[in-house]
């Protein structure tokens, strides 16, 4: 009798896992799980945030080529309602002398719209002459001009947490992304031997 329960006991010790063991495993892949889904989730918004003030440098720098090169003004139009912007360029119709705006869309660039939370958290735009007051539409507007000059802007985009901002030099109309908000950029004289 006594080598049946010693085979017995035997056997039970080569078993499996007791069911304690097999619950703790599982709540350990749940909490490692839900920490590397926190951390993909606050990376994802960040991503988003740093995806719209590129796009912004992008388009202002796409902007600035094509006022050079076909030789008339581009402007890049901000929309904070529906947090996106675009391009647009004067077209001069046949029938008339008026110049209209038609919105950019070709292969190099489309009408941008931000995803998830990411919208304008600050926006100034200086007017093109100094000492003027600008109306409401060239508050959000940026100018590109054949020159190669635009106006003095500072865009700020974040979602709360997060934020880049982008400046763009009147002298030199050249766009640059510094993280952070904008009270870190200044207003006023521009370096031209600091431009890169």
């Amino acid at each position: 009798m006594k080598k049946q329960s010693t085979r017995a006991e035997a056997q039970a010790k080569v078993g499996g896992f007791t069911v304690t063991e097999l619950l703790m495993v599982i709540v350990l892949i749940a909490l490692i799980g839900s920490v590397g889904g926190g951390l993909y989730v606050g990376t994802y918004r960040k991503m988003l945030v740093e995806k719209a003030a590129r796009d912004i440098v992008l388009a202002a720098k796409y902007a600035r080529i094509m006022a050079i090169e076909k030789q008339k003004p581009y402007k890049m139009e901000f929309d904070a309602l529906n947090n996106g912007f675009r391009l647009t360029c004067g077209s001069s119709g046949e029938q008339t002398e008026a110049v209209e705006q038609v919105v950019v869309r070709d292969s190099y660039f489309k009408p941008v719209q931000f995803g998830g939370d990411v919208k304008f958290e600050d926006l100034q735009i200086l007017p093109l002459a100094s000492g003027t007051e600008a109306d409401s539409t060239e508050q959000m507007t940026i100018t590109f001009q054949p020159n190669g000059t635009s106006q003095f802007a500072v865009i700020q985009v974040g979602d709360g947490k997060t934020h880049y901002t982008v400046s763009i030099s009147p002298a030199t109309g050249k766009a640059k992304m510094l993280p952070g908000t904008a009270e870190n950029v200044k207003i006023g004289t521009v370096d031209l031997d600091a431009e890169g």
